[in-house]
C-alpha cells in the first residue's frame, strides 16, 4: 500500500504547479503582495444580500510546518447568525513577494454552536503541504495549487486576466486580476475571484467588497489611521 505522502503526490495533477521552493531564511509574515495585504489591522468586508464576510489580518501568528505564519480570520454571517469562522495561516517570500497558504482551522456554526470543523487542514500534518495563494508576479495562464491536503482541501487557481474592470459597492476598479478556482475534490466549472492592486479581494462568488482598509480601532493601528475606506484609492473610478 502506498504511504500517505506518496498517495498525495500521485493525486497531484501535473498541469498545475505544486512544488514551491522557499529558503528557510526567506519567510516573513508581514508585508504587501500587490494583490494580497498581510498587515495586522487590515480588513475587507464583502456582502451578498444579508450575508457578510469579514476578512481581518490579526496580530496573532502561528507556527505551521516550522514557519511562523500570520493569522487571517474570516468570519461569515447570515443576518444575525454566525455561519463560519476560520483562522487561515499565511506567509510571504521576501525574495519573490509571493504569498503562501499553510492551512486553516475552521469552525462551522449552527444555532450559535460549533457543529463541525470541515475543511480544516495544516501543512506538515497528514501529508499536507503549503500551497501558493498569490504569486508575486501574476502571469496569464499560471495554474497552481493553493491547498495540498488529501481528502480535506485540494483547491487550485488559474489566472485568466489582469485587465478586468469591476464595479463593487466600494467603488469601481480597473486592471483587476481575475482567477478561476477549482477543487480536485469537487469537479465542476469553478468560481471566479477578483483582486485589485493595493486592495486585495474584490469579489468572491456572489460576495462583493463594500469596504476595506485598516480599522483605527484595531490593536496596534495608530489612532490617526483613516479607518475603513469606502472608495478605491488604488484604481480610477468610472466616469
Amino acid at each position: 500500500m502506498l504511504g500517505l505522502a506518496a498517495q498525495t503526490r500521485q493525486a497531484i495533477d501535473p498541469g498545475w504547479t505544486s512544488d514551491f521552493k522557499v529558503e528557510a531564511n526567506d519567510w516573513t509574515n508581514t508585508g504587501r503582495n500587490p494583490y494580497f495585504v498581510l498587515e495586522p489591522g487590515y480588513a475587507l468586508t464583502l456582502e451578498h444580500g444579508d450575508e457578510r464576510l469579514v476578512v481581518t489580518v490579526l496580530t496573532d501568528t502561528k507556527t505551521v510546518d516550522g514557519v511562523t505564519t500570520r493569522v487571517v480570520e474570516e468570519r461569515e454571517t447570515k443576518g444575525a447568525d454566525l455561519v463560519e469562522v476560520s483562522r487561515n495561516y499565511f506567509a510571504m517570500s521576501v525574495r519573490t513577494n509571493a504569498v503562501f497558504y499553510f492551512g486553516e482551522d475552521v469552525d462551522m456554526y449552527k444555532g450559535g454552536k460549533v457543529v463541525s470543523h470541515e475543511g480544516s487542514w495544516l501543512a506538515g500534518a497528514d501529508g499536507a503541504r503549503f500551497g501558493l495563494m498569490m504569486p508575486g508576479l501574476p502571469l496569464i495562464k499560471a495554474r497552481y495549487y493553493q491547498e495540498i491536503a488529501p481528502k480535506a482541501a485540494m483547491d487550485r487557481a488559474e489566472i485568466v486576466s489582469v485587465s478586468e474592470r469591476l464595479q463593487t459597492p466600494a467603488g469601481t476598479f480597473a486592471n483587476v486580476l481575475k482567477t478561476i478556482e477549482t477543487s480536485q475534490l469537487e469537479p465542476g466549472p469553478g468560481e471566479a475571484k477578483f483582486y485589485a492592486a493595493g486592495v486585495g479581494l474584490l469579489q468572491d462568488g456572489e460576495f462583493k467588497l463594500v469596504k476595506y482598509g485598516k480599522d483605527k480601532g484595531f490593536p496596534g493601528v495608530p489612532n490617526g489611521s483613516s479607518g475603513f475606506l469606502r472608495v478605491p484609492v488604488h484604481a480610477p473610478q468610472s466616469r
